[in-house]
């Protein structure tokens, strides 16, 4: 069974896509804020994060760029999600290596699609393949 880090602070999103992805066969921890998200990320070893940008204790970007330092999490597929619509935020996912990214909302298959493309062995999101704004 595959295991999902979901880095988010929006407790009942959280709760809500939790539910879904174990309904869908996952395995899901969820960390609330970004210095949880990188203790969780070191323990659980995931084979995705789905990360928050805006984040308590320090953004999305700052998780993603001290994972990428650990040997462990370094190479753990991470797809980004957040409710800017900010094209920095894409521009800056995508140049620390993004498996996706995500713009809330978004439907629950944009999601279940973008973890399945994670996963895959060679996965090559691009960010105009992307649906929805995703």
């Amino acid at each position: 069974m595959k295991t999902i880090l979901f880095v988010e602070d929006n407790a009942k999103l959280a709760l809500a896509f939790g539910v879904r992805l174990k309904s869908m066969g996952y395995t899901v921890h969820i960390a609330a804020d970004a210095i949880t998200a990188v203790a969780e990320a070191r323990k659980k070893l995931p084979d995705v994060i789905l990360l928050d940008i805006s984040l308590p204790g320090g953004d999305g970007f700052l998780v993603a760029e001290r994972l990428s330092k650990m040997v462990s999490a370094g190479a753990t597929p991470i797809i980004f999600i957040t409710a800017s619509k900010r094209p920095d935020l894409r521009e800056r996912a995508i140049k620390l290596g993004a498996a996706a990214f995500l713009e809330k909302p978004f439907e629950a298959t944009a999601l279940a699609d973008a973890i399945e493309s994670a996963l895959m062995p060679n996965h090559n999101w691009h960010p105009e393949n992307s649906a929805a704004g995703a």
